[in-house]
């Protein structure tokens, strides 16, 4: 029987904005920065997804122009009027000048354009009677820093449909793991914590198959970092790097299973946690430890991506090169 699988970036929707796309990946003299330690992650999004439709409140009664303009929950609004939007300030702006426009929307891989009407609410603002979700929040792991790049994750963030978000930009920031719920069969845990958006350490501008990249911050000390060197995993023994508690990242056994480096969806590998201590915390592998780097005979040769479902000890890890190859 084939296993049920789980990527464990743990998603929580907000309502956010921000930053602009750069650089590619640099891969310097084989060695790198080793992460482990958690962060809090806020992407934004290309385009403003409708979370629903709902009313405008007018002096002339209730209207509904985004049910009515044929508007539906899940539509990702592209542009109004040829200006592009992201987020929930860009579309006010774009509805001052009209009083009908065209809403440019993407539905099911699908491009259409759209009549909306917009209505006066009791401020007099324009309005169309949308909730947007414009930023994607949640908590994951930095694998390594390069230079002044770093690279998290090991995996993709994606939509409710399992495809990858498309997104402008976001923010890297400080976080503390505070609670832990270990995993059961059939049901994954997961690591919690604060995220401390006084404390950004970096700017995302990547969102890949291979996990979300950007900027480290100019005042993030890499020194209190271990250097490391990057190698291919092979099947035996290994460790991960990863903070389940606070803010330290610590050594937990586990085995690599099997290794299958070509494959590029995050998969190159199984792994099977060993420790005890880990195993009593968590039972295993759990949401929020995406990203924890795998090492391997003193070499970083890869990080820890997904989770079996019906046995949170087991998951699948992908290999450093794939990472580093962004």
């Amino acid at each position: 029987m084939k296993k049920k699988i789980l990527l464990f970036f743990v998603l929580l929707t907000a309502i956010i904005s921000t930053i602009s796309p750069v650089g590619v990946f640099a891969y310097s003299d084989n060695y790198v920065y080793l992460g482990g330690f958690p962060a809090g992650f806020s992407l934004n999004t290309k385009g403003a997804l409708v979370l629903d439709v709902g009313d405008v409140v007018t002096k002339n009664g209730v209207i509904s122009p985004s049910k009515t303009g044929g508007i539906e929950p899940k539509d990702i609004i592209l542009s109004i009027n040829g200006l592009e939007v992201n987020n929930p300030t860009q579309i006010e702006k774009a509805l001052k000048n009209s009083g009908e426009n065209i809403v440019e929307i993407l539905r099911d891989g699908e491009i259409s354009f759209l009549n909306v009407e917009t209505a006066l609410d009791l401020s007099g603002n324009k309005k169309i009677g949308v909730f947007i979700r414009d930023a994607v929040s949640g908590i994951g792991t930095v694998t390594f820093i390069d230079n002044d790049r770093f690279a998290s994750l090991g995996h993709p963030v994606v939509n409710e449909n399992g495809k990858l978000i498309e997104i402008t930009g976001g923010n890297l920031y400080g976080c503390v793991i505070t609670v832990r719920v270990k995993g059961e069969k059939n049901k994954p845990g997961e690591l919690c914590g604060t995220i401390n958006k006084a404390f950004k350490i970096g700017e995302i501008d990547k969102n890949l198959p291979q996990g979300v990249y950007g900027t480290i911050s100019s005042n993030f000390n890499k020194n209190k970092l271990i250097k490391i060197k990057t190698g291919k995993a092979k099947a035996g023994k290994a460790y991960i790097f990863s903070t389940v508690n606070g803010i330290k990242p610590e050594k937990y056994s586990i085995s690599i299973v099997k290794s299958e480096n070509g494959n590029l969806n995050g998969k190159n590998f199984v792994i099977k946690i060993n420790d005890e201590k880990l195993l009593d915390l968590t039972n295993g592998i759990v949401q929020g430890m995406s990203g924890s780097p795998i090492i391997q005979n003193g070499k970083l040769v890869g990080a820890v991506t997904h989770v079996f479902i019906n046995d949170s000890s087991r998951g699948f890890g992908i290999s450093i090169e794939n990472m580093l190859n962004n």
